[in-house]
């Protein structure tokens, strides 16, 4: 590659990663990452905590957030890149959905508890509502613990999955976008082709989607994913040009949680860099530390 190696999708402990970020940029430069991002869930704390570590030499680091949206239409993430961390929008977003996924959370716990009987200990339970942000992998991680399930994966699908929750429980994508955007940030959409669960969103519902968003403000789209076949590649590559979009490219590590490996997004395989990826690198690079 004629270019540095680039990874702008990755969670650490703040959101449902395993890698603190001390660690986790031990691992980013072992991999020989030149340009990342910390894209946790909800949270912008990593925005404060990574620049700090960053030293002369080190890998250029953008600030991130991915924000998990639903509306009608059905599930979203959206990233967000370059904001400006103090900037009120964004800090609202946060921490509106860090309320909605704690009211989650306890949802879960009582229905795992009047459903099945599962009950945990007070000091695991305080562990667990002390994170920044937990979720579903946390809660199955206890289930694992505490006997209840064989592994995180059985304890996702066979139960917390069945948990119905009523009333606002997710951001709106346009509320996500907004609230990038009015911090000076860059909303681009994660994975783009996968919706709910399995579903895999392709041709005309693909376009409509993306036309929707890019209604909203939507300015990207994330072209590169560890999921992506090179089929999967060449299309969104293709939707990217037709509206005008950003390209970025991401592996979605999460540590232990996912078998997937820092900088593995697809674009190694690429000659060059297309260009809805240079013009996001050429716009975001004030905003890198």
């Amino acid at each position: 590659m004629s270019y540095p190696k680039i990874d702008l999708h990755i969670h650490t402990v703040v959101s449902d990663g395993t890698d603190a970020p001390q660690e986790l940029l031990g691992k980013i430069k072992e991999a020989g990452i030149g340009f990342f991002s910390v894209t946790d869930h909800d949270a912008i704390k990593c925005s404060a905590l990574i620049p700090p570590l960053l030293e002369a030499g080190d890998p250029a680091f953008l600030p991130g957030v991915e924000f998990s949206c639903k509306d009608g239409e059905g599930k979203y993430h959206i990233l967000g890149y370059g904001y400006d961390p103090a900037a009120q929008s964004i800090r609202d977003a946060v921490d509106y959905g860090h309320a909605l996924r704690m009211k989650k959370v306890k949802k879960r716990l009582e229905f795992l508890k009047t459903q099945y009987g599962f009950e945990f200990p007070k000091e695991a339970l305080e562990r667990l509502l002390s994170l920044d942000n937990p979720g579903k992998p946390h809660i199955a991680n206890l289930m694992v613990e505490y006997g209840y399930c064989e592994n995180k994966e059985q304890g996702i699908s066979e139960y917390l999955n069945k948990v119905r929750i009523t009333g606002p429980s997710y951001l709106r994508p346009e509320e996500a976008i907004r609230a990038i955007l009015g911090a000076g940030g860059i909303p681009v959409l994660a994975h783009p082709f996968y919706g709910d669960g399995d579903q895999l969103i392709l041709g005309d519902e693909m376009e409509k989607r993306l036309q929707r968003l890019s209604e909203f403000g939507l300015r990207g789209v994330e072209a590169f994913y560890s999921g992506f076949t090179v089929r999967l590649i060449r299309q969104m590559l293709a939707f990217a040009e037709r509206f005008g979009f950003y390209v970025t490219a991401g592996s979605d590590y999460h540590g232990k949680n996912k078998m997937i490996q820092l900088g593995d997004t697809g674009l190694e395989e690429e000659p060059e860099l297309p260009d809805g990826l240079k013009h996001f690198l050429e716009d975001v690079k004030d905003c890198t530390r």
